[in-house]
């Protein structure tokens, strides 16, 4: 494999594209916007024709602000740490800025989940077909 399952975590962690390893994930100059597919290796990381392929990066966004977040808000209150308005404000606040300042994570983490576990499917780790071979398919 050209793509190790090692550079594939690292890449995920740094928001960087599983195949070719550029900061391609997202548009420039956004925040939320991402590319349809890597500008410089093409990778698709939009999947159009796969509806729901995303579910499970807004799953573990969700589960993120949960465990993260907004237990330890709860432990707090329930300790008495904090008072019940300051932990629901808290928890107000929290409860959309967190979502959103891990939703680029959130997206690469998904993605790095993906080609993890199915490492082949990255267009890096395709063998090649030999010339005149992809006639027959």
């Amino acid at each position: 494999m050209k793509v190790t399952r090692a550079q594939i975590i690292a890449r995920g962690l740094t928001n960087c594209c599983p195949n070719c390893g550029e900061r391609t994930l997202f548009k420039t100059g956004t925040l939320f916007q991402v590319n349809k597919e890597c500008p410089n290796c093409g990778l698709k990381i939009e999947r159009a024709n796969d509806e729901g392929f995303f579910l499970g990066s807004m799953s573990l966004n969700y589960g993120a602000t949960l465990i993260v977040f907004l237990v330890p808000i709860m432990l707090l209150a329930y300790n008495q740490v904090i008072g019940t308005t300051t932990a629901i404000v808290l928890a107000a606040v929290g409860s959309i800025l967190f979502p959103a300042l891990f939703y680029r994570s959130s997206r690469s983490w998904w993605l790095m989940n993906y080609y993890l576990v199915l490492p082949l499917h990255l267009p890096a780790n395709q063998p090649a077909i030999p010339a005149g071979e992809d006639d027959n398919i």
